[in-house]
C-alpha cells in the first residue's frame, strides 16, 4: 500500500505545534541527540517520486501539509551535509542501504527466561532507580528475575515453550527485503532485539554467517552508508523505542567508523495511512465473524506504562496512543463501521499507578453493563508474543466470559500482512534523505578510569547485596520477595 501524499520525515519532530504528543517527543528525541532544525518532506504520491529520491537521495523541503496521516516521526544525529544534497545520481550507485529493525526480543526456550528477565529489569528505562541508588540496578534484577522466572515460565509453556517473537520478526525483515526489492531499493535488513539475541550490539559487531537464524552480515562489514533504524513499535515510549534509541547511541558515538554513518531513526509511526488501514483491515474482517458485527463493541488493549513516565518524564506514549485509536476509527468510519469502542491498557504490575483505564477491569465492567459480543484489538503490538497470545487469548478471554461476555474474538496481529510490510518499505524510503551522522563524544582518559572506578565500587557492593538477599532467606529475602513482588513484576514481553 503506498504511503499518504503529505508523508513527512521531520528530524525535529515538530510538524503540529499544537500536539502535545509532538512536543514531548522531540523533548525526549533531544536527549539523545542534537536534532537538526531542518524539516524534511517528502511526497510520496507517485513512483516517480519515488524514484528520483532512490536515485539522488535528495533534500528537499516543500511547504507543510496540515494534514497528520501517514506522517512518520524521524530523527536523527547532527551532521554536516557535503552541499544542498545527500549524493548525487552517479554516487548513488555506491549507496550501501541499511534496515535495522528493533523489537524487544523473548526467550527462545524456558531455559532462556531468567536471563531475559534479568537483561529486562537491567534496563534502567524499565526500572527507573533514582540516581543515588542506580548502583543496585543489576543486583536487583537478579534478585527479580530469580523470583520471577517460575511464574514467567508457567506463560511461556502454555505457549509452546518460548516466544515467536524472534521467529516472527525475521519474517517481517525477509518480507520488508523484498517490499523494497519491489520498490528498485537494494538493502540489507538486520533484526536487532534489546533483550535477547540477537542483541542490538550483535547487530552491528557480531561476526557474520550464512545461518538464517543470524544475522547475514554485520553492518560494519556489508560497508552500509545509509542506514534507517526502524523500531517495531507503531507509538514512541521511553521503555520501547526511547531504551533501544539509547544503546544504539552509546554505541554509534564511541565507534568512529558508526559515528559518521548517516543514520535516520524513525521514532514513530502510528499515524502512518498504511498503518491504519491494515489495522482497520483485519477489524473490520473479524467483526463478519460476529452474529451481529454491528452490535460488537471494538475493545483496543495496549500495553501500560507508569504514569509517571508519562506525568513526571513526558513519555508521549499515552497521546499517541488515543490519536492512534481515533485515526483508525475515523478509517472504520469512513466505511460504514461506526461500533462502539473503548481503550484500556494491560500488563500492569506493583503498586505504583499505571495508565487508566485497566484491561481486566474495564472487560469486568463492560460485561456487568450487559455488552454481550467483543473484539479485542491488540493495538501497540506488530507481531504475536506472551502478551497476545498467553494474556489476551487466555487470561484475558477467561476474565471476559466470566463477566458475562458470551462472544469472544481478537484481532490477529499484523506480523507480514502485505499492506503493512508494504507501508513500512515506504517508510524506509521517505527516511532515508534525513539521514545524518552521529558525532562522537570524546572521552578522556582520566574520564575513562573515574568510570572504571565507579564501576567497580558499584559491582563490589551490589555483588554483596545480591549475595546478602539470594543467600539469606530468613533475614531478608523474603521479605524482599513481597516488595519486589509488589513493586514489580515481568511485563509480558
Amino acid at each position: 500500500m503506498e504511503a499518504a501524499a503529505g508523508s513527512r520525515i521531520i528530524p525535529q519532530m515538530n510538524f503540529n505545534q499544537n500536539s502535545a504528543s509532538s512536543r514531548r517527543q522531540a523533548k525526549l528525541v533531544s536527549s539523545f541527540f542534537n536534532i537538526s532544525e531542518v524539516s524534511v518532506a517528502l511526497h510520496s504520491n507517485s513512483n516517480d517520486t519515488k524514484n528520483t529520491v532512490i536515485r539522488e537521495l535528495s533534500l528537499r523541503l516543500p511547504a507543510q501539509r496540515k494534514d497528520f496521516v501517514g506522517r512518520t516521526f524521524c530523527s536523527a544525529g547532527v551532521c554536516t551535509y557535503p552541499g544542498d544534497t545527500i549524493g548525487s545520481h552517479s554516487h548513488s550507485a555506491e549507496e550501501k542501504i541499511g534496515v535495522m529493525l528493533l523489537n524487544l526480543g523473548g526467550p527462545d526456550s524456558l531455559h532462556d527466561v531468567q536471563p531475559f528477565l534479568f537483561n529486562l529489569f537491567a534496563d534502567p528505562d524499565i526500572i527507573r532507580l533514582p540516581r543515588l541508588f542506580r548502583f543496585l540496578q543489576r543486583p536487583l534484577a537478579q534478585l527479580i528475575s530469580v523470583l520471577r522466572a517460575p511464574k514467567s515460565k508457567e506463560g511461556y509453556a502454555a505457549i509452546g515453550g518460548g516466544s515467536p517473537l524472534r521467529k516472527i520478526t525475521d519474517e517481517q525483515a525477509s518480507a520488508l527485503k523484498l517490499a523494497l526489492e519491489a520498490k528498485e531499493v537494494s538493502a540489507n535488513v538486520y533484526v536487532a532485539m534489546r533483550y535477547w539475541h540477537p542483541f542490538t550490539e550483535e547487530a552491528v559487531h557480531q561476526a557474520s554467517h550464512k545461518n538464517e537464524m543470524i544475522l547475514a552480515k554485520e553492518i560494519k562489514r556489508d560497508r552500509i552508508t545509509r542506514l534507517v533504524v526502524l523500531p517495531l513499535y507503531p507509538q514512541y515510549s521511553i521503555s520501547t523505542t526511547g531504551s533501544s534509541v539509547r544503546v544504539l547511541r552509546d554505541m554509534f558515538r564511541e565507534d568512529t567508523h558508526l559515528s559518521r554513518l548517516p543514520v535516520a531513526i524513525i521514532q514513530s509511526w502510528y499515524q502512518r495511512e498504511g498503518y491504519i488501514k491494515s489495522m482497520a483491515d483485519l477489524i473490520e474482517k473479524e467483526l463478519h465473524v460476529f452474529p451481529n458485527p454491528e452490535e460488537t463493541m471494538i475493545f483496543f488493549s495496549a500495553h501500560g506504562v507508569p504514569v509517571s513516565y508519562v506525568e513526571n518524564a513526558g513519555d508521549p506514549y499515552r497521546d499517541q496512543m488515543e490519536e492512534c485509536i481515533f485515526l483508525i476509527m475515523q478509517e472504520l468510519k469512513s466505511r460504514g463501521i461506526s461500533n462502539n469502542h473503548t481503550l484500556a491498557y494491560q500488563s500492569r504490575v506493583g503498586p505504583v499507578q499505571w495508565l487508566k483505564p485497566y484491561t481486566d477491569e474495564v472487560l469486568v465492567e463492560l460485561g456487568q453493563q450487559g455488552v454481550k459480543s467483543l473484539l479485542a484489538v491488540p493495538v501497540s503490538f506488530v507481531s504475536e508474543h506472551i502478551e497476545t497470545l498467553e494474556e489476551i487469548d487466555m487470561e484475558y478471554k477467561e476474565l471476559a466470559l466470566e463477566s458475562g461476555i458470551v462472544n469472544w474474538g481478537r484481532v490477529p496481529a499484523l506480523n507480514c500482512t502485505s499492506s503493512f510490510i508494504t507501508d513500512l518499505a515506504d517508510a524506509v524510503i521517505e527516511a532515508l534523505p534525513s539521514a545524518q551522522a552521529i558525532s562522537t563524544t570524546n572521552t578522556t582518559s582520566d574520564e575513562a578510569e573515574n568510570d572504571i572506578v565507579r564501576y567497580a565500587i558499584k559491582m563490589f557492593f551490589g555483588s554483596i547485596l545480591a549475595f546478602i538477599l539470594l543467600l539469606s532467606p530468613k533475614l531478608f529475602v523474603e521479605d524482599s520477595k513481597e516488595i519486589v513482588e509488589d513493586y514489580i513484576e515481568e511485563p509480558m514481553l
